[in-house]
């Protein structure tokens, strides 16, 4: 398939751009297209066998595009004052919208971003270039892998948004891993989860358990259809080892262009009702999406 960067031709002596064209290639993962938006000349979409999973617009990488991704950026924008850099580990990689989010909003700050496929790292480092600038360090590895790797107390936020196949590895999410994941984040470090399920959010419901048996605090951001069990979507949960800035995260959150609602403290309890925490022995990955859900 055509490249995807914009591309400038000749038109009888005119000089006019053509569109931006998709492009598509296939990686270790399936079919990774990146697919160009309509309204945004240098913005777009980055699909897995079909699923979306990034948006990223070049022109301007504090523009996030995906409701889940806009919750995260709200996670980054929160850890610390504005502008202070941060030490992130984002597991999971796509195309790399958070950590250019965070290159753009916090300069100097120091990332590594860990993702498995070496062939999507290379598609998506090719046609949507990171800049050098940025301190973004791009490492091919499983994510359990590269978080054992991880010095202790390292970061101030690890950001998980891992998918293989449209679902999240089990070996992702259960206490031991979630108990690393607080062994890598310095004292008052914050851990933030990007979570999909549907009806009966048997899963959802599991991973708030396993993350609060490790984390002292949590709360958890969706759009309340899916809070509700109405459809299959995503929820972001944010923990961390002491007090989390509930009430702007909720204002945040109420604010978005497609609004959602956070649950904490006796709500989450109810929310839970009653889930066990999982351990790594009976782990199981994350439900596929229904049929047609990305149609």
């Amino acid at each position: 398939m055509a490249k995807g960067r914009d591309a400038a031709r000749g038109d009888g002596g005119r000089g006019r751009r053509r569109a931006a064209e998709p492009a598509g290639e296939r990686v270790d993962g399936g079919l990774a297209e990146l697919v160009p938006d309509r309204e945004r000349p240098r913005a777009w979409t980055l699909l897995l066998d079909g699923a979306p999973q990034s948006h990223v617009d070049l022109a301007d990488p504090t523009r996030l595009d995906f409701a889940y991704q806009r919750r995260l950026g709200h996670v980054i924008d929160l850890a610390a004052p504005p502008g202070r850099p941060l030490r992130v580990l984002h597991l999971g990689g796509g195309a790399f919208t958070l950590a250019r989010y965070t290159a753009a909003t916090r300069p100097r700050s120091t990332q590594q971003v860990v993702e498995i496929d070496a062939g999507l790292i290379a598609f998506v480092r090719r046609e949507l270039p990171l800049d050098p600038r940025s301190r973004i360090r791009v490492r091919t590895a499983d994510a359990r892998a590269g978080l054992a790797a991880t010095p202790d107390g390292w970061a101030d936020l690890v950001l998980g948004d891992v998918f293989g196949g449209a679902r999240t590895p089990a070996h992702l999410t259960s206490t031991e891993f979630t108990a690393d994941v607080r062994r890598v984040l310095r004292p008052g470090g914050w851990y933030a989860v990007n979570v999909t399920d549907g009806p009966p959010l048997t899963h959802l419901r599991a991973r708030i358990a396993t993350v609060r048996a490790v984390f002292p605090t949590a709360c958890l951001a969706a759009d309340p259809a899916v809070l509700r069990g109405r459809r299959f979507g995503n929820a972001v949960l944010l923990a961390a080892d002491g007090e989390l800035p509930v009430a702007e995260f909720t204002r945040r959150i109420a604010g978005d262009p497609h609004p959602g609602r956070v649950e904490h403290g006796r709500a989450l309890d109810d929310f839970t009702g009653g889930a066990a925490p999982v351990p790594d022995a009976s782990a199981r990955p994350s439900p596929a999406p229904p049929a047609h859900t990305f149609d």
